[in-house]
């Protein structure tokens, strides 16, 4: 194993843009890009299995994205459900356990009954953690967190000395995760919208042109190749 290969990053995050664009370009469908962007969901948790990469967290489905048309949300909700009951085994094969954050309640009650029964079936697995973001909007996760820490000085539970980075980052939703160490955006965007804002303050980031229906486990092995090359230094020198 070369240097480059033990160098791999414990924690990534993706975020899978370019679905619409894809269906676009084929006269299609935007929910037949996503169902094509399923298929990548696929290849990537393979592909963290294969690496040895403990955590994958996608950004499935943001706060934004309710303003899209009611057909394109019902679709995406719909593959989301055949999603969870299709690829439960893969996750189990793999002994992967999955995970959800954002607000969970915000979803269809037969999405939330499907994803609490896969995160049931999976909660076992010791392998890997694939979080899906899920409803999810940092800026909204942030300001839970803040409501929920005046709370508590209010309550007495704390003062407003105790609260730190670290209290902070204990009553995200990540709390249980790492924060990301490699953050992928497809589809040639350069920003974040909205996705682990808090947590993203030190990753690293690898931009493609790629639409996620189109990223291969090569485009894969070539972000991780890049994020080998880099030092992190965290705020530090390291020369």
């Amino acid at each position: 194993m070369t240097d480059s290969e033990k160098n791999i990053p414990r924690h990534v995050a993706m975020i899978m843009d370019g679905n619409g664009r894809w269906a676009r370009r084929r006269g299609l469908s935007a929910n037949k890009g996503h169902r094509a962007g399923a298929e990548t969901v696929k290849r990537m948790v393979e592909a963290c299995s294969d690496y040895g990469i403990r955590y994958l967290t996608l950004y499935a489905f943001s706060t934004e994205n309710w303003s899209r048309s009611k057909r394109e949300v019902s679709g995406l909700m719909t593959l989301l459900k055949r999603f969870l009951a299709e690829r439960v085994k893969d996750l189990q094969k793999n002994d992967i356990r999955l995970n959800a954050i954002g607000d969970l309640a915000g979803l269809p009650a037969d999405v939330r009954s499907a994803l609490q029964k896969a995160m049931n079936d999976t909660a076992g697995n010791s392998q890997g953690v694939l979080t899906l973001a899920l409803n999810y909007g940092a800026r909204q996760e942030i300001a839970a967190t803040v409501r929920d820490l005046a709370a508590k000085v209010l309550d007495g539970e704390i003062t407003p000395a105790d609260i730190t980075p670290g209290l902070i980052s204990s009553h995200l939703s990540t709390a249980d995760l790492p924060d990301p160490d490699l953050i992928i955006r497809t589809s040639g965007e350069l920003r974040l919208s909205n996705f682990l804002l808090w947590q993203a303050s030190y990753s690293e980031f690898w931009f493609t042109d790629t639409l996620w229906p189109d990223f291969s486990k090569e485009d894969f092995a070539e972000a991780l190749a890049e994020y080998a090359r880099r030092k992190r230094r965290f705020g530090g020198r390291k020369d």
